[in-house]
């Protein structure tokens, strides 16, 4: 039997930003920068009361707040799941294709290809662009039978880590299936693995052998591999504005495929996520930021796996704020009485630090700024997200950017005022308006902080809640028990 659980190595480095690679957050490789007992007292410190529960919809599983050795969410919910297939020590299959870099052990890491024991089309097992729409049950299906195959490497021996490591990357650099062969040490065991940036999958296994027997490589990827002068961040953003897939890049980004040859580097799946949504979002945000302002306030929204989501653009200059509320029962918030709000956000300057709500704050601000960009407009951003009861298990970010990018793509509803557009949220939304402002820093400063164009003869929107000091350029990690 597989039981479900999160495995997450206690003390987890936070992502940080190398210039070498144009990630742009802060100077320097990925690094560790507190330990776990150390950021359980500062976040613990902004919860009110010390809320256990408040502690969970920050941590999502990743840092183990909690001091235990695993994620006792994941396993609470999830324990009476299993993998419906055995697996054997030799397999054959179709890979979607898919590969895995972990961050146990980092600079140390198990690298290595992720292959289902099925022959056939089998790309939508990794292709979560295309799972919108689809149920927890669908996507756990594509998942859990994606068995990981592991070598160990150091991250900085990306051409000499041998010939699994090769195959590995070239299975990255593939599009369409791949099919494969591999050879394990020992029978695939063990958990159906979870984590809230990643897309969940299957039993895991040391390789013995791994080959590749038919495979279509990239041209595009494969050019900017052979670049060993290029960039990692021009080749990125070169090889997205060529319609390559976020999921394609993340991939190959993630096996040293891109960059100055000696500066190239392995990098944990869960962090090369994050760092295409960071230094893709930016790159686009140089051009949002120069549009002209749209002319009036717009509501986009949807619905999916039992979250909310709207999506207000604002006629200002660019700022941009993720709301998450949790409700009891759901994945990050199964112990809490009440439902706990968090928030990030930023104002017209990037932000020079990680958001503390973790991956999906560039995700979403990545799926905006599409929207933005096609439409040559600048607009203040706040997206609203209602995580009900049955958001059971975390999927990954993915779930936050495919799913804002489906609610900008529709036709929006428009209002000439703020405290319209608030209203109209408000009745898709169950939680008070008051209760989302008092969260927000975004909301407090458009509803109270006068601007040049309300001394030019604008209309000053009325107060919804009463007025609240302003608290910055840069979010806070504002959390909130409602």
């Amino acid at each position: 039997m597989i039981f479900l659980i999160l495995s997450i190595t206690p003390g987890e480095p936070f992502i940080r930003l190398k210039t070498d690679i144009c990630w742009l957050m802060t100077g320097g490789w990925i690094s560790e920068h507190r330990n776990t007992e150390a950021e359980f007292s500062s976040i613990a410190g902004e919860v009110s009361g010390g809320s256990n529960a408040a502690l969970c919809s920050v941590c999502k599983g990743s840092r183990l707040l909690c001091g235990k050795d695993r994620c006792p969410v994941v396993t609470r919910y999830h324990a009476h799941l299993k993998a419906q297939v055995r697996f054997s020590e030799n397999m054959a299959g179709s890979s979607p294709p898919s590969v895995f870099v972990g961050r146990a052990g980092y600079p140390k890491v198990y690298v290595g290809p992720m292959v289902p024991p099925i022959m056939g089309n089998t790309e939508i097992m990794d292709m979560p662009e295309a799972w919108i729409g689809k149920s927890i049950d669908d996507i756990l299906g594509y998942r859990m039978n994606l068995v990981r195959g592991m070598t160990a490497v150091d991250i900085h021996n990306v051409e000499n880590g041998g010939r699994i490591v090769d195959q590995t990357r070239e299975l990255a650099m593939g599009h369409g299936t791949a099919d494969t062969e591999a050879v394990f040490h020992r029978r695939p065991m063990g958990r159906l693995t979870f984590d809230d940036s990643t897309q969940p999958f299957g039993p895991s296994a040391p390789l013995k052998a791994f080959d590749i027997n038919s495979i279509k490589i990239d041209q595009r990827i494969d050019r900017a591999y052979s670049d060993t002068d290029l960039l990692a961040a021009e080749a990125v953003k070169d090889l997205y504005r060529n319609g390559i897939m976020l999921s394609r890049l993340q991939r190959a980004f993630s096996v040293g495929a891109f960059g100055i040859g000696r500066n190239r580097k392995f990098v944990p799946t869960r962090w090369s996520i994050t760092a295409i949504d960071d230094m893709l979002g930016k790159d686009l945000l140089q051009k949002t930021r120069d549009a002209p302002v749209i002319t009036d306030f717009e509501v986009y929204e949807t619905e999916s796996l039992d979250n909310r989501w709207a999506v207000l653009m604002m006629p200002c200059t660019w700022r941009y704020e993720l709301i998450e509320a949790w409700y009891p029962r759901s994945v990050w918030n199964p112990y809490g009485q009440g439902i706990e709000i968090i928030s990030d956000w930023e104002f017209f300057k990037p932000r020079k630090t990680y958001a503390k709500i973790g991956g999906c704050y560039y995700s979403a601000r990545l799926a905006v700024n599409e929207n933005l960009t096609a439409r040559n407009r600048q607009a203040g951003v706040v997206i609203f997200r209602e995580a009900h009861a049955g958001y059971i298990m975390p999927v990954g970010v993915w779930n936050v950017r495919e799913n804002v990018r489906d609610a900008v793509k529709k036709v929006p509803r428009k209002f000439a005022t703020l405290s319209e557009a608030l209203a109209y949220i408000q009745t898709k939304m169950d939680i008070p308006m008051a209760r989302w402002i008092k969260t927000s820093g975004i909301l407090k400063d458009m509803l109270h902080q006068r601007r040049i164009e309300d001394y030019l003869g604008r209309h000053i929107e009325p107060d919804l809640e009463e007025r609240h000091e302003y608290q910055g350029s840069e979010g806070q990690h504002s959390i909130e028990p409602v």
